[in-house]
């Protein structure tokens, strides 16, 4: 079975699981049971009201901007941990925010390629809106604002917000301008992810950033045999994320979809767990 047909199932699959709570969505309610104290890999809006699980991204904000401020060690041990072993592949296997990504990017309208500079701001993004402006900026109560999720995340304003809004006249009767900034922010996203694939998980990401940092180092890896490849180039012309696999099978940009390993003609690209082989 190619990477491609498998990919798409444990999407899929990761999606159910992640959002297995759909009868919520008729009262508007959030899932609170127990098993939203665990992280979703991937991310997943914890107001949607079929997640079952939080959002890393989410939770690391609201231990970093509690009012007795502790290092979220649950958190980020997952983070790392999933890091290690997947890297990026969380992104392009796990996510069911990647997923609608993908989705939405088969709308027919014309493709664009991605200017590399872009790729940068999910680092500052993550940087500032993740890691400072909760712990930095405080309320009379010592405690700090989840930025990410309040200012930026589209992810949350269509798996949450909207459903919510839709469900609750007293939430609709309190809409302001942050909720406008949010829903412009999200129209940006959406035509964004119609025109270059997985614009929000290239641009604008804090967890894809974290994960594309260990991509280097995780146990899960794309490699390419030198000695077996015939430089065709059709692994980097295959390439959504416009890596090229050749020169940086490493990339930070990687979300080991195993495009490159399904059209390799000689098969010198594969992904595993293990070195120099499937």
């Amino acid at each position: 079975m190619k990477y491609a047909l498998k990919r798409k199932l444990l999407q899929i699959i990761a999606f159910g699981c992640s959002n297995a709570h759909l009868l919520n969505f008729k009262g508007g309610k959030i899932y609170t049971g127990k098993w939203k104290r665990f992280c979703n890999p991937g991310l997943n809006c914890y107001s949607c009201p079929a997640a079952g699980f939080a959002c890393p991204i989410g939770a690391l904000q609201a231990v970093n901007g509690s009012s007795q401020f502790s290092f979220s060690f649950y958190v980020t041990g997952l983070l790392l941990a999933f890091g290690v072993l997947l890297g990026r592949a969380v992104c392009g296997w796990l996510c069911p925010f990647g997923l609608l990504q993908e989705l939405i990017h088969k709308i027919p309208s014309p493709k664009r390629k991605l200017k590399k500079g872009f790729v940068y701001i999910k680092y500052l993004i993550l940087i500032v809106f993740v890691l400072i402006l909760p712990i930095a900026v405080t309320d009379y109560m010592g405690m700090g604002k989840p930025a990410f999720c309040q200012y930026i995340c589209p992810a949350g304003t269509l798996e949450g917000g909207l459903f919510l809004l839709a469900s609750h006249e007293s939430l609709r009767n309190t809409i302001g301008a942050l909720f406008g900034l949010k829903a412009a922010i999200l129209i940006l996203t959406l035509i964004g992810c119609v025109i270059v694939y997985r614009f929000f998980c290239r641009v604008l990401c804090p967890l894809g950033a974290i994960y594309g940092l260990f991509n280097k180092i995780s146990l899960f890896r794309l490699e390419v045999d030198n000695h077996k490849c015939i430089g065709c180039g059709k692994c980097k012309e295959v390439c959504k994320m416009e890596v090229d696999p050749v020169k940086t099978p490493d990339s930070a940009e990687c979300i080991r979809c195993g495009a490159c390993a399904d059209i390799c003609p000689a098969g010198a690209v594969c992904m595993g767990f293990k070195k120099g082989g499937r």
